[in-house]
């Protein structure tokens, strides 16, 4: 099935400041004309040295500290799996010229000047920044990048720590078929953190994130599906919750369905924010015993759940996507749902060999063993959904995402491919998720 569709925007909030959107309007559009103009100041001078001499020695500094910047992080660093974007590096280079001409310019002008110099760098800087944050699309509002300090959290035994009534739902019925909200119950969910320990695997991760809708509180409690959700790399949980807006997403859906939604864990593939591990059991970690096993085992012992498969989703982002094919096809007795939001088409660490090489000591037929297009080639998986997500402009990860799922298809699997406006960042990613509840709501039988 293939369903395309225009991206949301950013969720709907509070029109309040915090709520001003940073990627459009007129706040990124007044950036970029402070910021030219502070550029052509800063370029500006009557002095015939600035232009024989001092203009040309920053641009060339600026230019080499940007190749610097950019080789380190493609070539010696690594910490993605792909080179950094063109206009990414455009506008980081600009950023650094502002930098490297208030440098040049400060020594030959006046003390009284000195403060305006610096504002017209630091308005460059500022222009850089902007856009950089315009392709992500990380930061959409000034609540987003504020989130981390904004959001509260609550103790998750609060919430979940004592086993209740379960709802009854009879065979042919979904969980909004028979629900019925009681008097009282709270308009929104809670958010959690929680450390989910390696007990099997013996890696160690960051702390989860948990989601509990309005219903989980409820008596009888309804045996609610569990989406397990990853971030890209670099990241963490905490970018699902800051960047993807997620309480307010799930919120929104459960306002939706009268305190119905999934519950959602927003789990560490990951260890730190620049590892990769490539969600595998190898050299690198035990990541995939890790998803498959300590975090369904956790959350079942913690959280009064729906158990059965065809209730487990497993989701992510980019490297989070990648993941999520991973675990549906290596763990199909957990995972009976999966939502691969651009993904790649393998595990990688920036190219084959090295991948293997550093992972599985050279042996390529156990990493064939694990990776999803060859495990998809040999087995079938008639008893799995899947849909995969993609942004109509992403030329790396777009065409690798249609290979996934034209496998998928012919492994047997119930597959849908989704077409998003966008490029490779979270104004494909939030909706990626938003748009894709109600299909998982239906695959997991809480509504019909």
């Amino acid at each position: 099935m293939v369903r395309i569709s225009k991206a949301a925007g950013p969720l709907e909030t509070s029109a309040g400041p915090l709520d001003w959107s940073l990627v459009s309007g007129w706040i990124p559009l007044t950036l970029v004309a402070g910021g030219l103009c502070a550029l052509a100041l800063l370029l500006f001078s009557t002095r015939r040295t600035w232009w024989t001499r001092w203009a040309p020695l920053a641009v060339l500094l600026a230019a080499l500290l940007t190749w610097l910047l950019q080789t380190a992080v493609d070539d010696w660093l690594q910490p993605f799996p792909d080179p950094l974007p063109t206009d990414v590096v455009v506008w980081a280079g600009i950023a650094v010229l502002g930098v490297c001409l208030t440098a040049f310019r400060l020594p030959l002008l006046r003390p009284r000047h000195w403060a305006p110099a610096v504002l017209a760098g630091l308005l460059v800087v500022l222009l850089g920044a902007s856009q950089v944050n315009r392709h992500f699309d990380q930061y959409p509002t000034a609540r987003t990048a504020l989130n981390a300090w904004l959001q509260k959290t609550t103790k998750l035994a609060d919430v979940s720590g004592r086993t209740v009534p379960a709802l009854s739902v009879p065979p042919g019925k979904t969980t909004a078929d028979v629900w019925q909200p009681p008097p009282g119950l709270p308009a929104g969910g809670t958010l959690s953190r929680s450390a989910i320990p390696g007990l099997k695997s013996g890696f160690r991760a960051r702390s989860a994130y948990v989601y509990l809708p309005p219903a989980y509180r409820a008596t009888p409690r309804p045996l609610l599906p569990v989406i397990v959700l990853m971030a890209g790399q670099p990241g963490g949980p905490e970018d699902w919750i800051n960047s993807g807006r997620l309480v307010e997403m799930m919120n929104a859906f459960a306002a939706g369905h009268r305190g119905l939604a999934p519950v959602v864990v927003v789990a560490d593939p990951l260890g730190s924010q620049f590892a990769n591990t490539l969600c595998l059991d190898s050299r690198l970690g035990n990541v995939q015993t890790y998803l498959a096993a300590d975090v369904p085992d956790w959350i079942r012992s913690h959280l009064q759940v729906a158990t059965g498969r065809t209730s487990w989703v497993i989701s992510g982002i980019s490297f989070g996507g990648t993941c999520s094919i991973q675990l549906g096809v290596n763990a199909p007795a957990v995972y009976g749902v999966v939502n691969d939001i651009s993904g790649q088409e393998a595990p990688t660490l920036g190219n084959p060999r090295k991948t293997v090489d550093k992972a599985f000591g050279g042996d390529t037929t156990a990493f064939a063993k694990v990776n999803p297009l060859d495990v998809m080639a040999r087995e079938r998986f008639p008893d799995t959904k899947a849909a995969f997500v993609a942004g109509s402009s992403d030329s790396t990860y777009r065409p690798q995402q249609q290979k996934v799922y034209d496998a998928a298809v012919r492994a047997g699997m119930r597959a849908e491919w989704v077409l998003l406006t966008g490029g490779h960042s979270w104004q494909v990613w939030r909706p990626g998720l938003e748009k894709q509840l109600p299909w998982l709501a239906r695959e997991t039988g809480l509504t019909r």
